[in-house]
């Protein structure tokens, strides 16, 4: 089975066989670890998920191998590393070519168990975006072992064709940390041995579950709220900040949660015995798994997997306006994929904003964030971008801090940190 894999490679590393696998996935599943090596050398697409959406690395895991795992990670953060900073200046070129804005976004968060919702915080983020320049102004930072973290921070993020710069500014304690990255000379830096991941990390991959999270959006459906009493009922629309807005309930999204732990075992286990046959526990000939009209009866390589699935109904109500004057795709959409990526969080957010919502602007948005709790967001105060405005409105006439006079050229900024605390919130 081996020598068909390396065969398949030859004429197209990426062609899937009758059972949805790539070679890399295939050699995976049945523990050759040559054979995965020699298909990583070749550029075999680590990151591609399989048909069950488990990718290359939760499949390694799977096998319960840790130098199989160690070579897969290796290769997946080197892929991860050279893509997201080898698309950085294509995506900071869009920012900078859409238009300039200043808006605010109002955060509300309930809860329907009454102790934790008098509890619930709320914020007024303030964002800037100037050419490739963005800023954030924040007070609510993150949630952290069920407990708010409140603080007054600036996030600034400048990009150049090769060159980005991230400010973070803490108000309180009047500091300013300042990252500066040279994207030519960071490609310069990103090589294979420099992904090597540590001993701990494999280790502890091989002792904790398997845990991949989704939306499951097939079903989608947007449907328009009704308003008005039985017989009566007339499509809702509301007035949100001055715009017209048709009312959208969403329905049919799931998020689903799958753990895997078939490569967890007690201690006793002999692993060496157990390792020798488990890559092929139903003794599936290479025959029979590469003829598409045989019927495997629910056999399959790999391990014999151990699966639980948890599914959460997500539920959510859109407000969409035609008459605003913000483009979801060309204004908002590129910062967000710029964002995410480098991040888990913001590929979520992403995944979200990509959903195909109607026509509109999503002028205001309500959905849970956790199984007790809700956010409402409402964008608001829309206008062309300033950089003479105050941090806040109720300080324009006092003196402002050293800090913010230093930071006062920077106005028209906004930057991606805030969207990391917002993002952490759909954990």
């Amino acid at each position: 089975m081996s020598c068909m894999c390396l065969h398949s490679f030859q004429s197209n590393i990426e062609e899937v066989d009758p059972r949805s696998r790539t070679p890399l996935h295939l050699a995976v599943s049945l523990g050759h670890l040559e054979s995965v090596r020699v298909l990583l050398r070749h550029g075999a697409d680590v990151s591609k998920e399989n048909d069950k959406n488990w990718t290359v690395l939760q499949e390694a895991v799977s096998t319960g191998d840790p130098e199989m795992v160690q070579l897969v990670l290796q290769r997946r953060d080197y892929r991860k590393a050279s893509t997201a900073l080898g698309g950085v200046p294509e995506l900071l070129c869009k920012i900078r070519e859409s238009p300039d804005f200043y808006m605010e976004m109002k955060w509300e968060f309930t809860s329907w168990i009454p102790l934790v919702s008098r509890v619930c915080p709320s914020d007024v983020c303030r964002i800037w975006k100037s050419g490739a320049c963005l800023r954030v102004d924040t007070t609510l930072l993150g949630f952290e072992n069920m407990t708010w973290i409140r603080g007054r921070r600036s996030y600034i993020f400048r990009g150049e064709d090769n060159c980005t710069e991230l400010m973070d500014v803490n108000h309180e304690d009047e500091v300013v940390d300042t990252e500066r990255f040279d994207l030519s000379r960071e490609m310069e830096d990103v090589t294979l041995d420099s992904m090597q991941p540590a001993e701990q990390e494999v280790a502890k991959r091989l002792t904790t579950p398997i845990v991949n999270t989704y939306l499951d959006t097939k079903n989608i459906a947007f449907e328009r709220s009704k308003s008005g009493i039985w017989g009566w009922r007339s499509d809702r629309a509301e007035v949100v900040n001055g715009f017209e807005a048709k009312v959208f309930s969403v329905n049919n999204v799931n998020v689903v949660i799958r753990t895997r732990t078939e490569h967890l075992t007690d201690e006793e286990k002999d692993m060496t015995m157990e390792y020798a046959t488990a890559t092929n526990p139903t003794a599936i000939t290479p025959e029979e798994y590469f003829n598409p009209n045989f019927d495997l009866q629910g056999r399959d390589i790999g391990r014999p997997i151990e699966l639980t699935i948890r599914t959460q109904k997500f539920k959510g109500t859109l407000w969409m306006s035609e008459e605003h004057p913000l483009s979801l795709v060309e204004q908002v959409t590129p910062i967000i994929d710029l964002m995410a990526r480098t991040s888990t969080h913001f590929a979520r957010l992403r995944d979200f904003i990509n959903l195909r919502f109607p026509p509109g602007f999503p002028v205001k948005i309500e959905i849970p964030l956790f199984h007790v709790l809700n956010a409402r967001i409402t964008f608001g105060n829309v206008n062309e971008c300033s950089t003479d405005e105050p941090l806040d409105s109720n300080q324009s006439a006092s003196t402002p801090t050293p800090t913010e006079e230093k930071c006062d050229s920077q106005r028209k900024a906004v930057c991606q940190q805030w969207f990391e605390a917002v993002c952490r919130l759909w954990e």
